[in-house]
């Protein structure tokens, strides 16, 4: 049942990737070659083992992970399915980050904190939010379901869905009628 379920998620995972990504050639190229995917895979593994409260592990996996992928995901982190980071070095998303379902990263996003109290400080990215490269997303705010978030911006704010975020800070914009997220994140007046 478990391994079913596992292998159930992989496939997704690479169906994710290819749809993502117009380089993709093919799943057996996606499952060895995307640091991404590998450190979401790993990911699962210390995010079960941090649930289990086996803290020490976790962490020092997910250090591993880094190092092997430099992809920062924290143990205690959210992740949603079909979850993909493309390229993904310099991705951090810290502890208390919750990720939704079909969510994309590029390169370079963080996913951080504004505060060093405990409790909630990371950012919840909602169901098909896609983050363009260089994006900073900090403290316990919510990015709306479909939202964009353009290259390099900096939101500090909660933004409603289906909201095109661009600059620093990041101000919502009005999503034209029937753009899809590529076609977004490629807008040359979405880009800062």
């Amino acid at each position: 049942m478990i391994l079913t379920r596992a292998l159930s998620r992989v496939r997704e995972d690479l169906a994710a990737a290819k749809l993502r990504d117009p380089a993709a050639r093919s799943a057996l190229e996606i499952a060895l070659l995307y640091p991404g995917l590998h450190a979401i895979w790993a990911h699962r593994v210390w995010h079960a083992l941090w649930r289990r409260r086996l803290r020490f592990v976790a962490r020092l996996g997910s250090q591993v992970t880094r190092w092997l992928t430099g992809i920062e995901i924290h143990p205690g982190a959210i992740i949603g399915r079909r979850f993909f980071i493309d390229h993904g070095m310099g991705v951090v998303i810290g502890e208390t980050a919750e990720v939704g379902d079909d969510v994309m990263l590029y390169h370079g996003v963080t996913l951080g904190g504004r505060q060093r109290e405990g409790g909630k400080r990371h950012p919840t990215l909602r169901d098909g939010v896609a983050v363009g490269a260089g994006a900073k997303i900090l403290g316990p705010i919510t990015i709306g379901a479909r939202s964009v978030v353009g290259a390099n911006a900096v939101v500090t704010k909660d933004a409603p869905a289906d909201s095109v975020l661009v600059g620093v800070p990041a101000k919502p914009r009005t999503r034209r009628e029937g753009m899809d997220t590529r076609a977004v994140l490629t807008a040359p007046e979405y880009v800062i």
